[in-house]
């Protein structure tokens, strides 16, 4: 289904929807490259389970889908595949070090960061269309991402930021 022209907010939602499936799809091609490339141990598990997580947030995704009778809108989110080149490019200008690490927690946030916004867009617009269940599948992938942001913070605060700050690894400039 693609939707021509936004005109209701049920519009909107399954614009949003599409968009959250596209991005979802292409972090799980991602993020197995981007937990190979982690030197931290933590980091490179934070990484792998997240990969996991995101094929539930796509099967959320498809239930939420069949609940509006519909199938996900083409649309090709734009939005993480920049944000997944920027994180491709920390993977070429760097080696395996606390500094990649510490660059890659940033490229995961700016990841997190967009789908705290997507999900949360989309979870208060079903609830202002009375779709409570979708709602609710929205929330449960809403509370993951937050989480996931607050683990890579921790990992960032109280392990590899000081550990690159102090040299630990070698960097290569290009």
């Amino acid at each position: 289904m693609t939707i021509s022209k936004m005109e209701t907010l049920q519009d909107v939602l399954l614009e949003e929807l599409g968009d959250l499936y596209s991005a979802e799809n292409q972090l799980i091609h991602a993020l197995p490259k981007l937990a190979k490339a982690a030197d931290s141990d933590d980091l490179r598990l934070v990484i792998e389970e997240h990969s996991e997580q995101t094929k539930d947030h796509i099967n959320r995704l498809e239930e939420i889908f069949k609940e509006l009778g519909t199938k996900p809108t083409r649309v090709v989110c734009k939005a993480m595949k920049g944000l997944i080149e920027e994180g491709e490019e920390v993977l070429q200008k760097s080696q395996k070090s606390p500094a990649r690490d510490a660059a890659l927690i940033g490229a995961a946030q700016r990841v997190e960061h967009y789908e705290i916004a997507g999900y949360g867009t989309a979870r208060s617009h079903a609830s202002l269309l009375g779709h409570s269940r979708i709602e609710e599948l929205l929330d449960e992938t809403l509370l993951e991402e937050k989480q996931a942001n607050d683990i890579l913070n921790d990992i960032a605060e109280n392990d590899v930021n000081s550990q690159a700050k102090s040299g630990g690894g070698q960097s290569t400039t290009t």
